[in-house]
């Protein structure tokens, strides 16, 4: 069972989500929170697997909010998904910088909504492989990056591991992957996996941001 829990300053907007969710056997809405404060507050409270998230609400804001929920080691295993009608690219890469696993419009059909939650909860980017290579290329760039030996977390990578952090950053499966490297499926999610851990990251999508930010893989490359 899928525990969600659904943060949105507008009452009809809770409700109508709830009742999509609530629809699907595998799916139950743990808990309704009316801005980012109280999103955080029952999200610590309620440990929910994932948490569907609107950006625009008074006080904290929905990226604050992700920021900190991702950010407590007690909700390692939280993912938050960002429900919104502001979909400007320049919200969708701040979203994922916070943590979020998944980014989707309101005007997304009911069908898509739930698919992306059980996304998200499997520890998948809600984003395709083709619109995140082209998102990162566009927004995601750094004056001045870093030298390698210089990030503490990716001095802990194997050279396995850092070719496997390579091919996530360009948008490929654990298929690819593993087609690419000449080893099995299981072993490149296992690779993927480890490579998460390493870097402290949520999923794909917060490696995607890791290699581009850290200058590993560069805009364009």
């Amino acid at each position: 069972m899928i525990e969600v829990l659904v943060a949105d300053d507008q009452a009809l907007i809770r409700q109508a989500v709830t009742d999509i969710l609530a629809g699907h056997s595998d799916i139950t809405v743990s808990g309704r929170a009316v801005d980012g404060a109280d999103a955080v507050d029952q999200a610590g409270r309620l440990r929910p697997d994932v948490v569907v998230m609107d950006i625009r609400m008074p006080g904290l804001d929905g990226i604050a909010a992700t920021a900190r929920i991702c950010a407590d080691p007690a909700l390692a295993d939280t993912r938050v998904l960002i429900l919104t009608t502001f979909e400007e690219d320049e919200y969708l890469v701040a979203a994922l910088r916070a943590g979020a696993s998944g980014f989707i419009g309101k005007g997304a059909e009911p069908e898509d909504i739930v698919r992306a939650v059980r996304a998200v909860h499997a520890g998948d980017a809600l984003l395709s492989p083709a619109a995140t290579r082209a998102l990162i290329t566009r927004y995601v760039t750094v004056p001045a990056r870093p030298a390698l030996e210089t990030i503490p977390e990716l001095a802990e990578l194997t050279d396995r591991e850092r070719e496997v952090l390579l091919l996530v950053a360009r948008g490929r499966s654990n298929q690819e992957i593993a087609e690419d490297l000449v080893i099995s499926p299981h072993t490149a999610k296992t690779h993927v996996n480890r490579v998460m851990t390493k870097l402290h990251a949520h999923d794909r999508a917060q490696l995607v941001i890791i290699a581009y930010e850290t200058g590993l893989l560069a805009p364009g490359t």
